[in-house]
């Protein structure tokens, strides 16, 4: 198995920050290969974080199996740190980029303790309130007999949309786990990792449930840790923290749209559209989690259409804090405020939107966490490296429809003596019309017309005969084209890069444990200076 490792690049912004651009750099602060600049980070979290802080933190933090309950004392005692990651909860541990994230976290973290000689854990964010169940109900994976499938589950009410850890999995969620596991091989790795998700994603449990288990499993024994968002200590001790995100929505959209516009100067543009009226806090109401709107003195939530005053917001919070949530932007500053966060590990599009949050954080009284981008893999088995070797195919060769894959293979698969001939046919065509269309055009200059008609026929027909040819030649390699389309469903399926599709469990019950070994020695992290 062959890994092909290198950072996602995304958006223009994005990668000139990857190629630590002045212009981009500024926007993010730090950059992430500058090892002075955790350590500016770090002078930054002390000044807001004691052992009480740290400790209220650790609380929230669950420990997996494998992971070392003394590190998080270590953690409060000696004035440690945290490098976090997150992942929208997803179908039996969703695509591979979360195992991807969650390592390069580790990797970030380990580097980092070494560095300034303190405990630096790696916490991923499990972001279980998150509401878009159509985004997080399904998964994608090539089965034992080699095609595409996609499971999902049907929304329990399609009229609401609560927080995930709201939904409780009904009776459907077996029939799709039978059929999920009815795709995956019987190896000697596979027994862990289905029994995971049996426990975690059956009837009666939760998406998020499930994720948190199946993660747990995969990456614990590399010492990470685990921070669900509706877990009550962090829910508690933010609670104020977006209680004050409440009265001050106004003044925090200024700041975005602030920043919107010198992205905008810069030649970036928006990278994640501010509402106008918007803030960045769900409510769960009568339609599930709600974005709320500002509505003169009141808040509007925005699906259901209720009205409510500050007031109420604040019993309702006071009654349950869970029913208040970050959105996408706030949520990495609740992050901050809550864990001693140096450095968050993020995809292309987390960075992109990350452009947007330096004033944000800075209005919130703290400094954004220097943004690490997470590594992203290329998995070549040996099967689909064979045959692309065999028929002298790159990756990039199979980044486009397979129907062009197909023609140029045809192509390239005509005997060169075919080529020759049709090449040398067309060169005399085009030589020959053009000699005539000069001598006819000395006896009659209108005979130039009917000449440019005839080279016009001629090629037309020649193009037919090199599409006979063609065809004919995919043909005879029928077998050859149905390896090809293998690899590429292997490599790009649905047509994107395998990493944003295909579920861990393909790999993780092929190879078990030496996969992830593989991926986490392969996610080296070096820092100048």
């Amino acid at each position: 198995m062959e890994l092909i490792v290198s950072h996602p690049r995304g958006r223009p912004v994005v990668a000139d920050y990857l190629d630590a651009d002045p212009e981009a750099v500024r926007f993010y602060g730090r950059h992430f290969s500058d090892l002075n600049a955790y350590r500016s980070k770090a002078e930054d979290v002390d000044a807001r974080f004691d052992r009480q802080t740290r400790k209220t933190a650790a609380a929230g933090l669950t420990v997996p199996p494998g992971a070392d309950p003394a590190r998080l004392e270590r953690f409060v005692e000696e004035g440690g740190y945290v490098v976090t990651t997150g992942q929208q909860p997803g179908l039996y541990g969703g695509p591979l980029y979360s195992i991807y994230k969650g390592l390069t976290a580790v990797r970030v973290a380990d580097a980092l303790e070494a560095a300034l000689g303190k405990p630096v854990l790696p916490v991923f964010w499990v972001a279980s309130d998150d509401h878009d169940w159509e985004e997080a109900n399904h998964t994608w994976l090539i089965g034992v007999d080699n095609e595409l499938h996609r499971f999902a589950l049907p929304a329990p009410d399609g009229n609401v949309t609560p927080p995930l850890h709201r939904i409780e999995l009904g009776a459907s969620a077996d029939e799709s786990l039978a059929a999920f596991v009815g795709h995956l091989p019987e190896t000697d790795f596979s027994g862990p990792y289905v029994d995971a998700i049996r426990e975690g994603f059956g009837r009666g449990g939760s998406l998020p449930g499930g994720f948190h288990r199946l993660l747990h499993g995969v990456l614990g024994r590399f010492g990470m840790y685990f921070l669900d968002a509706a877990e009550p200590t962090l829910k508690r001790a933010t609670r104020d923290f977006l209680l004050d995100e409440l009265g001050r929505a106004a003044e925090m959209e200024k700041v975005l749209h602030s920043t919107e516009k010198e992205l905008e100067n810069a030649g970036y543009g928006v990278q994640a559209t501010i509402m106008e009226g918007g803030i960045n806090l769900f409510m769960e109401g009568p339609a599930g989690r709600e974005r709320l709107y500002r509505e003169g003195a009141h808040y509007r939530l925005r699906t259901s259409g209720e009205v409510l005053s500050e007031e109420a917001i604040r019993d309702a919070v006071e009654a349950d804090p869970t029913v208040l949530s970050p959105n996408v932007m706030l949520r990495p500053v609740v992050e901050s405020a809550f864990l001693p966060t140096l450095s968050y590990v993020g995809g292309p599009g987390e960075i992109a939107y990350f452009a947007e949050l330096r004033g944000y954080f800075e209005a919130h009284g703290m400094e954004m966490p220097v943004i690490h981008p997470r590594w992203s893999v290329t998995v070549v088995e040996t099967k689909i490296r064979k045959v692309l070797d065999k028929f002298g195919l790159d990756i990039g060769h199979l980044d486009r429809p397979f129907h062009e894959v197909a023609t140029g293979f045809a192509k390239e698969g005509t005997p060169a003596s075919v080529q020759d001939a049709l090449g040398a046919l067309r060169g005399a065509i085009g030589s020959g019309t053009g000699d005539l269309q000069k001598a006819v055009t000395e006896v009659d200059p209108t005979l130039k017309g009917p000449v440019q008609t005839l080279r016009n026929q001629t090629f037309a027909a020649l193009a037919d005969v090199e599409k006979k040819v063609s065809q004919a030649v995919k043909r005879e390699s029928e077998i050859a084209l149905s390896q090809i389309e293998k690899a590429q469903l292997h490599l790009f399926p649905d047509g994107k890069p395998a990493e944003r599709v295909q579920n861990a469990l393909y790999y993780l019950t092929r190879y078990g444990d030496a996969f992830l070994d593989q991926l986490s020695e392969r996610f080296e992290v070096k820092f100048d200076g």
